[in-house]
């Protein structure tokens, strides 16, 4: 099972090019399909990876690791999402100057960066699929949409994107602003009814 984490894992820090983001498209297509973790528990620890300190694949890699082997299977699957970009800067920073101006080099940055932004609204798409609709819901009507809705949530996601994009207020109080919305809408008010 080590072994096929750590395979894993390599493939995932290896492919991924663009950072945390572009990387949940893979992380849920390798994850999810070897059987380690549910769409919503990926989707919950996606939210956890981003309100704790430490690189997002990090995070990622050592809680997978964590849940199938415990304490080796965390830094087995750590150690294997990082190697790769290890390695690929270590062969960067010992010829980059040969590489800056290479015409073939610029072409591949150029040609890599609509498919980063691709995987990056991929991963926003799956984010909001699973956060604004109840996992395994099939849906067969705009009744059974409209049904489905995790009203809650959009709640939260609404006064989220208003308050960031109006008064520019700092992720982290944003991340503390929604935390305890979180906790009035989903343990409190439910106390109440």
């Amino acid at each position: 099972m080590y072994l096929d984490l750590f395979i894993t894992f390599f493939k995932i820090g290896l492919f991924t090019i663009g950072g945390g983001y572009a990387m949940i498209p893979l992380i849920q297509q390798e994850v999810v399909a070897h059987g380690w973790l549910t769409l919503l528990e990926l989707t919950d620890f996606i939210a956890v990876a981003e309100s704790t300190p430490g690189p997002f694949a990090v995070n990622i890699a050592t809680f997978v690791g964590m849940e199938m082997g415990g304490l080796p299977g965390a830094l087995v699957t750590t150690a294997a999402v990082v190697l790769p970009s290890f390695i690929i800067i270590l062969f960067i920073a010992k010829a980059f100057t040969n590489f800056q101006q290479n015409k073939w080099v610029q072409g591949a940055l150029y040609g890599m960066r609509p498919v980063v932004i691709g995987l990056i609204a991929s991963a926003v798409v799956l984010l909001m699929s699973t956060g604004f609709i109840g996992e395994g819901v099939k849906i067969h009507s705009v009744g059974d949409f409209f049904a489905s809705l995790q009203y809650l949530e959009i709640i939260i996601f609404i006064i989220g994107s208003f308050v960031y994009f109006r008064f520019k207020l700092h992720p982290i109080k944003l991340i503390l602003i929604s935390a305890g919305l979180g906790m009035l809408f989903f343990g409190v008010l439910p106390m109440f009814y």
